[in-house]
């Protein structure tokens, strides 16, 4: 009887020893794939994502704030794209996109300039940021340009090309959009919340990707920050 009992007693702590085990086992397995699918959302950039496919791979050490290198080719004054009328106080930056896939900034600054001639409509941009991610200014930041409606007057306007109809920008688009946005923000003595999509002034899906994607738009605000707290401290 007291063998039988025994036995019970040590079959009872093998099925407890296994359950212990087979529990560190399934933590153990978490774990790694858990670290895992860290790896593969932080990747190389050194920047954590959220894990969908939406966002950018965009370094940290990428995300500043200092004056970027920018091509002036003023557009002409005229009453079609440059009026030259001067702007009020700086309060906001207003984020755009072309609406023409593939086109170069210098064929989006052609074609503010060529409305002079063809009187098609009233339209232009401070900068338009093109598809490797270089900066065009058109107009001086402190005129105001055709772009945001009734934010003409206080805002200053970043035009970014795209290569499809998603709206998408380039990785390259993209840095220098965060960049010239965060510059501009220590230059008027603004921060990331006074950065605007045309979206928020109209209602327009403009700009396109960042409208259908709220997530998105919120990281870019988010980089913008991190470009200028960067600043401000020195790093």
């Amino acid at each position: 009887m007291r063998n039988r009992r025994y036995s019970k007693r040590r079959t009872a702590g093998s099925v407890q020893l296994c359950i212990c085990a087979g529990t560190i086992i399934l933590v153990g397995l978490s774990i790694i794939l858990l670290s895992i699918k860290l790896a593969e959302v932080i990747g190389s950039s050194g920047k954590y994502l959220p894990s969908n496919e939406e966002g950018y791979q965009i370094s940290q050490k990428a995300l500043k704030a200092e004056e970027p290198e920018i091509q002036v080719n003023l557009l002409e004054i005229n009453e079609y794209s440059r009026p030259g009328i001067k702007s009020d106080k700086i309060t906001g930056i207003v984020i755009h996109y072309t609406a023409n896939p593939g086109s170069t900034a210098e064929q989006n600054r052609n074609y503010f300039n060529g409305l002079k001639d063809s009187k098609l409509t009233k339209a232009s941009s401070h900068f338009v940021v093109g598809l490797d991610g270089e900066i065009i200014q058109c107009v001086p930041s402190w005129e105001i340009a055709y772009a945001s409606n009734e934010r003409n007057r206080d805002t200053i306007s970043i035009e970014s090309c795209h290569p499809d109809e998603t709206g998408k920008f380039t990785e390259e688009t993209y840095a220098s959009v965060v960049q010239l946005t965060a510059w501009l923000c220590v230059k008027f003595g603004l921060t990331e919340r006074d950065v605007i999509r045309h979206y928020d002034v109209t209602g327009k899906n403009c700009p396109k990707y960042f409208v259908e994607h709220e997530k998105v738009w919120e990281e870019f605000r988010e980089d913008v920050a991190f470009a200028i707290s960067r600043t401000k401290s020195g790093k």
